[in-house]
């Protein structure tokens, strides 16, 4: 059970409406996770916000969504993982191979699995990457905005992995546990 109270869109008054509807509008749909983060309404306009920002930078969606992959799996965010692996099969597309290798922070493709390794040199340092580090998603050819968007979506999906972990958040998605790559366990 989620640790504070999850607010109902239909039931909610003022600003944390305001930003329920505006998740509504974003996402399609009020995942439990914003149903908890609006009982602060500037934290959830500050994930929409930021998330939103990335979705127009020049990272495709399916690499945001192997970012967001193998930072739920190294954080062992069991919320995000289920939420990403359902979200990258039916909105990026990603087959369950591709999800599998995310999870690992792999990709066949050479310049995928460079910023996958960043991101998780850049999440497991907490940010003091090495020169090697660097280096390495540098002569992969990836951009400087495309390097900065990868420490962005690091620190986005920290975000939401730390939430949801501290509040408990019921999984509101077909489960998936990290750890064990490629089961969905029910709830």
């Amino acid at each position: 059970m989620t640790r504070i109270p999850l607010i109902d869109p239909a039931s909610a008054t003022g600003t944390a409406a305001e930003q329920l509807e505006a998740t509504q509008k974003a996402m399609g749909a009020v995942p439990n996770m914003a149903r908890a983060m609006v009982n602060s309404p500037s934290a959830l306009q500050g994930y929409l916000g930021l998330s939103g920002a990335l979705g127009r930078g020049v990272l495709r969606a399916a690499t945001r969504e192997r970012i967001a992959l193998a930072i739920a799996e190294s954080n062992e965010c069991a919320y995000c993982l289920s939420v990403h692996t359902y979200t990258s099969a039916h909105a990026a597309k990603l087959d369950e191979e591709d999800i599998l290798s995310a999870r690992e922070g792999t990709a066949t493709d050479a310049k995928e699995d460079a910023i996958l390794t960043f991101a998780l040199a850049v999440n497991s340092s907490r940010g003091d990457i090495t020169d090697a580090d660097f280096e390495a998603v540098r002569s992969a050819g990836v951009s400087d905005a495309e390097i900065v968007e990868v420490i962005a979506a690091v620190g986005l999906n920290s975000l939401t992995n730390f939430f949801n972990k501290a509040m408990k958040t019921e999984i509101d998605f077909p489960v998936v546990q990290p750890g064990v790559a490629g089961k969905a366990d029910a709830a």
